[in-house]
């Protein structure tokens, strides 16, 4: 097997890490309910594990890379076919949408057959209803898809750098895709005002002031995701590496395993791009910080320069470390996973790596290991968040295309 350690990308010193003086241990917080709940996950996997399509992803052991890493075990959530969408977005966007709609048909109605809703029976009752979101590819690509499966309108916002190829993915859902200048957070405040100049509803995976009750919804479907990994796993895992961006994705897995598994949550470290680290800015300082600039970066749904407002107070207690990593370093660890040297063959995309690589650059350094207490009776679960999303991108990355990736790894 190749050395993960050998490449100067994955080596600790192209990297930051910190321990959260923030981190607090005991029960989950009552008040951190009103935002994510075992409740609230319960009611959200009743509606989507209903859909169409429905099933588990897989969680895939990598025993050769756990052994050279020097921990017990390593799991990787494969959220690559999640409702054909590529990436684990399915499960916040499109639940928002649902949930949206079911409340403005009962504000209308004073009722609502959510079943029918859900069915796609209520098409017609929605045609007038538009929802539009601003997206580095994959939240937009769930609310376009979750709009098409109950019959609304909508429009997404992408940025400048968004690649063509993931802008047409959410073009194949009917959606109306608009190009603006600047970066991701400049196009959440266009996507806000053409919602309120156009009488639109905005479906947001990331929260500011004024605005969240929708992104609570998109991050309490992606619990779904964390709760199936759990019920895969013969013990609970004692450490989880995971991606930031705004910080939804991190905040949905850190409340729903703190809530579930009381005093053995896990240690939790949060991972970012060394362009776009809003959350480990934000844990230097201690409170939420704004990360300015284009936030050029090919972990491109990980390109997000301002903390969610409901997210950040959940990392600020429930993370036990934030790191920023290199490009370079889920570059390498896509071209790993593709490998199949770490014990399976995987198609992981730039964004959803970037855990794993967060995970192989900690073990690398003996101080961050031992502050972690990632040791040998280590059992580490990572999400594998999205796959090749962008096809014509991770070809270039990897050197094969994700189908032939797939295709290798099934002879």
């Amino acid at each position: 097997m190749t050395d993960p350690f050998a490449d100067p990308a994955l080596s600790p010193a192209s990297a930051a890490f910190f321990t959260n003086p923030g981190h607090r241990a005991g029960p989950y917080p009552e008040a951190f309910k009103a935002t994510l709940s075992q409740a609230g996950h319960l009611r959200a996997a009743g509606v989507v594990s209903a859909w169409a399509g429905y099933a588990p992803t897989p969680l895939v052991s990598l025993p050769l890379l756990a052994g050279r890493l020097g921990i017990a075990s390593l799991h990787y959530k494969d959220e690559s076919g999640r409702f054909g969408l590529g990436s684990f977005k399915a499960l916040g966007g499109a639940y928002a949408v649902f949930r949206l709609l079911a409340a403005e048909l009962r504000r209308r109605n004073g009722t609502v057959d959510e079943a029918a809703l859900a069915a796609g029976r209520l098409k017609e009752a929605v045609s007038d209803i538009t929802v539009c979101c601003a997206t580095d590819g994959n939240h937009g690509r769930s609310v376009a898809w979750g709009a098409q499966l109950f019959g609304a309108r909508a429009v997404i916002f992408i940025h400048a750098t968004v690649s063509e190829g993931r802008a047409e993915a959410i073009r194949r859902y009917g959606a109306e895709v608009v190009r603006t200048a600047g970066n991701y957070d400049d196009t959440v405040r266009e996507a806000d005002r053409a919602a309120a100049g156009n009488g639109w509803f905005v479906v947001s995976d990331t929260s500011y002031p004024g605005y969240t009750d929708i992104p609570r919804d998109v991050m309490q479907g992606y619990a779904v995701m964390v709760a199936e990994a759990l019920a895969d796993l013969d013990a609970p895992p004692t450490h989880v590496f995971v991606q930031g961006g705004v910080g939804g994705l991190a905040a949905a897995v850190t409340a729903h395993l703190w809530e579930a598994l009381g005093a053995e949550v896990p240690v939790i470290t949060v991972v970012e791009p060394d362009k776009a680290a809003c959350l480990y800015e934000s844990a230097m300082a201690g409170r939420p910080v704004t990360v300015t600039g284009d936030l050029d970066t090919v972990m491109a749904g990980l390109a997000c320069g301002e903390p969610s407002l409901i997210a950040w107070p959940i990392l600020q207690q429930g993370a036990g470390a934030f790191m920023a990593i290199p490009d370079e370093a889920a570059l390498q660890t896509m071209r790993l996973l593709a490998s199949g040297v770490g014990g399976a063959t995987i198609v992981g995309g730039e964004s959803g790596v970037a855990g794993l690589a967060g995970l192989i650059v900690a073990a690398g350094r003996d101080d961050w290991r031992a502050a972690l207490r990632l040791d040998g009776g280590a059992r580490v679960l990572v999400f594998g968040s999205e796959g090749d999303t962008d096809p014509d991108l991770y070809t270039r990355i990897v050197g094969r295309t994700g189908e032939a990736v797939r295709a290798g790894a099934l002879r």
